[in-house]
C-alpha cells in the first residue's frame, strides 16, 4: 500500500480510503466490522466518516465499535456540517456547534481524538474566521489533529487560507470534493487553489456512483439491485448517454492495455500528485481488496494526455 503525506503535514495516509456513507444504513454492525478488518489488514488506514452518515451518528458507532482494538493503526476523518437535528443550532460552522459536534463524534466513535476534523460544506451564516478559531481551539487541546475542508469553492479555499494566515491559525490540509473521470469541474478553480495552497485533494464518488464499475452499457437498463437502478429520476445525474458512452470508450482503452475501468477510475486519481486518497465505499471485504489493487497502476505522461481526450471530447 502507498502512503502520502496529507496537505503540507506529517500525516501519512493510504493512497485507497473507505468511504463509510454505507455503515449504519445499508451495513449492520457485523458487516461493517468485516469491511474495517479487512481494510486494516491491507493497510488502508484512512477512514472517512460524517456525523450525519448512517442516520445521524449510526454510521460513526458502528465504526467505533468494529475499530475497537485497532484503533492506533487507523486515520479518522470525519466532518462535521450537515444539519444533525431540526433545530437552528444543530449544525453548520459556529462555534457552539462546532464544539458540540467534536465531543459527540468522540463519544460515538469511543475515541479521544480525531485525526482530521473536516467542515462538511461551506457556512455562509458564519464568518469563516469564527470556524476556524474553534477549530484551532480542538487541535489546541488535543481533540482533533489536523482539520479540513470539504464541498469547497476555489474562492473559499482561498478566504480559508488567508483567513488562517492573519490570524495565526491551523490551515486545512485537505479538500474532500467530487472528482472522477466523468465529473472533472473543480479542475478549473479548486485543484489550482489546492496545489496553491498545498493541500492535498480527497477525491469523492471516484466511481461516478458507479458508472465506472464496468456495471452500466449503452442501451441497456441498469441491473437490478445496483445503486443507479434504484435511484429513480436522479440516476440521471449519472447515468446519461454522454457518460455511458465515455465510460465505454475509457474501458475500451484500459482493457487493450491490460487493465479494468476501475483500475483506471482509481489510478487516474492516483496519478495526479495533488491526490492524497481515493475515497470509495465498500460493503464487503472483496470490494475492498478490489479497490486496495486498483490504484496500483501509475499512468505515464502521454497515457494522462489521452485519457484527458477521451474524457474532454
Amino acid at each position: 500500500m502507498e502512503y502520502r503525506n496529507l496537505g503540507r503535514s506529517g500525516l501519512q495516509v493510504s493512497i485507497v480510503g473507505i468511504g463509510t456513507n454505507n455503515f449504519g444504513g445499508r451495513m449492520d454492525a457485523a458487516a461493517t466490522a468485516l469491511v474495517v478488518n479487512e481494510a486494516l489488514d491491507l493497510g488502508i488506514n484512512l477512514f472517512d466518516e460524517a456525523d450525519v452518515y448512517g442516520g445521524r451518528g449510526k454510521s460513526e458507532e458502528f465504526f467505533g465499535a468494529a475499530l475497537k482494538g485497532r484503533r492506533h493503526e487507523a486515520v479518522i476523518a470525519t466532518k462535521f456540517g450537515m444539519a444533525m437535528g431540526s433545530g437552528p443550532m444543530q449544525g453548520g460552522g459556529s462555534r457552539r456547534w462546532i464544539v458540540q459536534a467534536a465531543e459527540d463524534s468522540l463519544r460515538r466513535m469511543q475515541t479521544d481524538y480525531i485525526d482530521l476534523y473536516q467542515m462538511h460544506r461551506p457556512d455562509p451564516n458564519t464568518p469563516i474566521e469564527e470556524t476556524l478559531r474553534a477549530l484551532d481551539d480542538l487541535v489546541s487541546s488535543g481533540k482533533v489533529r489536523y482539520i479540513g475542508s470539504s464541498n469547497f469553492a476555489g474562492w473559499q479555499l482561498a478566504e480559508a487560507e488567508f483567513t488562517a494566515r492573519a490570524n495565526h491559525f491551523v490551515p486545512f490540509v485537505s479538500s474532500q470534493v467530487e472528482y472522477s473521470l466523468l465529473n472533472r469541474s473543480v479542475e478549473s478553480e479548486v485543484v489550482p487553489a489546492i496545489e496553491r495552497y498545498e493541500q492535498s485533494m480527497l477525491p469523492y464518488y471516484p466511481l461516478a456512483s458507479g458508472m465506472l464499475t464496468g456495471k452500466y452499457r449503452p442501451g441497456q437498463d441498469a441491473p437490478a439491485g445496483t445503486r443507479l437502478a434504484a435511484a429513480g429520476p436522479q440516476s440521471q445525474r449519472f447515468l446519461n448517454e454522454r457518460n455511458l458512452a465515455t465510460a465505454q470508450a475509457l474501458e475500451e482503452w484500459a482493457q487493450v492495455r491490460g487493465h479494468t475501468l476501475l483500475e483506471l477510475a482509481f489510478s487516474w486519481l492516483a496519478t495526479k500528485p495533488y491526490v492524497g486518497s481515493v475515497i470509495a465505499g465498500a460493503t464487503k471485504p472483496e470490494q475492498v481488496r478490489a479497490n486496495a489493487s486498483a490504484a496500483e497502476w501509475r499512468l505515464t505522461a502521454e497515457e494522462m494526455d489521452e485519457v484527458d481526450a477521451l474524457t474532454r471530447a
